[in-house]
């Protein structure tokens, strides 16, 4: 089936009660004043009820980058390995990694680590696009690292090396790095098309990404607000290092996409995304939820209330995951996921048994999860309230 306006042309299939949905789809990309181009897939109580995609070079299978939804992955190994008694989120991380105890931060807790509040956003000095495909070496950079506020005493956005954090306390722990253990108990059993390592064998289905194109208005605005150059934000991003961090040359390394970098190195399909989340809440295939429902109720949870000291936001993480409902009013408490700088966004909201993936291939001005999923996560919500359960 396909919908066609002046611009654009809309791919795919939903199931009855979701045409809404791809009147959606189409409208907030006919409206994108740049080239567009994205997925959109959705779960629903585990079965695939919305599958589209439109725009240049880009099909349901294509595997563009998805930036911090990666983020979402590499938690849900993590609240695995709590559910399995593995991981203590109470523990301190340097009882798993002795090493981090330096510069003051031996007393900070798993738990604290995963909702951004170590404080250790960066090393000084810089990290090279190398150093940052590769966790191992990022955390090794990190382990000795002063932090940049106290330790636990505040939130911040991690960006772009949460996933080396946390991923060397589950390689402390368990011997496998949070790469291998999604591929084993995610990604492989349930086929789905999300990689923390995409193989060279799928690199021609990888959709390069490319730069935002803002506005006169939005570039503006933006030349009127300037990020501090010596701020937090600018030092969570890497753009104080030498050269800086290009997030869109970032994304099209190979190199971060073979490693599966588990903070922003993930590449995969709206169908990926979305199919994820569906086997966290939902049975799929007759397998149970991966994760039980006091799990769910941990992951969801907002633990602290405050400012992120690096986006200037209302903190929104619970346990590593993005409370969804805080950009999201149309969905369910305890709604989680994780959106990408490029303007992905995927989530889980258990109360409606909605999963969600969405997918860009140009940025969204001037970055994160793009404007439009506000309107499309209110299109699904409205659908299912319509639908049979």
């Amino acid at each position: 089936m396909s919908d066609e306006d002046d611009t654009i042309t809309v791919q795919g299939t939903v199931a009855a009660g979701f045409e809404g949905v791809r009147e959606e789809f189409a409208a907030v990309l006919a409206e994108d004043h740049t080239e567009p181009g994205g997925q959109l897939a959705v779960h629903h109580h585990g079965r695939l009820v919305v599958d589209l995609w439109a725009g240049d070079g880009i099909t349901g299978d294509s595997l563009p980058a998805v930036y911090s939804s990666t983020k979402g992955a590499a938690h849900l190994v993590v609240a695995l390995l709590v559910q399995d008694g593995v991981l203590d989120l109470d523990r301190t991380v340097a009882s798993y990694w002795p090493e981090f105890a330096a510069e003051g931060k031996g007393e900070l807790t798993v738990r604290e680590l995963v909702s951004h509040r170590s404080g250790v956003i960066w090393a000084d000095g810089g990290l090279s696009v190398a150093e940052l495909a590769d966790d191992r070496a990022t955390a090794a950079r990190l382990a000795g690292q002063r932090p940049y506020w106290k330790p636990g005493a505040e939130a911040g956005y991690h960006a772009l090396v949460i996933g080396a954090l946390t991923g060397e306390v589950v390689r402390r722990a368990t011997g496998r790095s949070i790469q291998e253990l999604f591929e084993e108990r995610v990604r492989a059993p349930y086929g789905l098309d999300f990689h923390l390592g995409l193989p060279e064998a799928l690199e021609p289905r990888y959709v390069s990404i490319r730069p935002a194109v803002p506005t006169a208005e939005q570039a503006a605005e933006a030349e009127a607000n300037p990020v501090d150059p010596e701020g937090l934000m600018a030092l969570a991003f890497g753009w104080t290092s030498n050269p800086p961090v290009d997030l869109v040359a970032f994304a099209n390394d190979r190199a971060v996409r073979a490693l599966g970098q588990a903070s922003a190195g993930g590449v995969a399909s709206a169908r990926g995304l979305s199919g994820m989340y569906a086997a966290v809440i939902s049975e799929v295939d007759g397998r149970a939820p991966l994760l039980k429902p006091e799990t769910l109720a941990e992951v969801g949870r907002v633990r602290w209330t405050g400012t992120d000291l690096v986006t200037g936001e209302p903190d929104h993480f619970a346990l590593g995951f993005e409370a969804s409902p805080v950009h999201y009013p149309s969905l369910g408490e305890g709604a989680f996921g994780h959106s990408g700088a490029a303007g992905s966004e995927a989530f889980a909201d258990p109360v409606h048994g909605v999963a969600y993936g969405y997918t860009r291939r140009r940025f969204a001005f001037p970055g994160g999860a793009a404007p439009e999923n506000v309107r499309l996560a209110a299109a699904v919500i409205r659908a299912v309230e319509r639908v049979p359960a």
